[in-house]
């Protein structure tokens, strides 16, 4: 659930700050699910709806997936940022690459 909730997050805002661990995870799940919105069917919508829900699974594939329509992969970038002061965990910017 928790990768979940930061999928929709970064679907709906294109940039999320997260930790590195998390992050890296979210990558993963994100990619696949753009490589399946990119190609649509009802079944493919279906299942981008059970992932991410309505609104999230339509701005994937009404916005998101035409524009990179031309790339064979790398739809998201990860840039490491300081360490979080109060627990030092390493944290990052995930984003969609548009």
């Amino acid at each position: 659930m928790l990768i979940r909730s930061l999928a929709v997050a970064l679907v709906l805002n294109q940039k999320i700050k997260t930790t590195e661990a998390k992050a890296k995870s979210l990558k993963v799940f994100i990619e696949k699910l753009i490589s399946k919105s990119r190609k649509i069917t009802l079944a493919g919508s279906r299942l981008l709806m059970a992932e991410l829900g309505r609104k999230a699974a339509q701005k994937l594939t009404k916005e998101i997936a035409p524009k990179l329509a031309e790339r064979k992969g790398g739809y998201t970038r990860i840039i490491k940022l300081p360490p979080r002061i109060s627990d030092g965990a390493n944290m990052a910017i995930i984003e969609i690459i548009t």
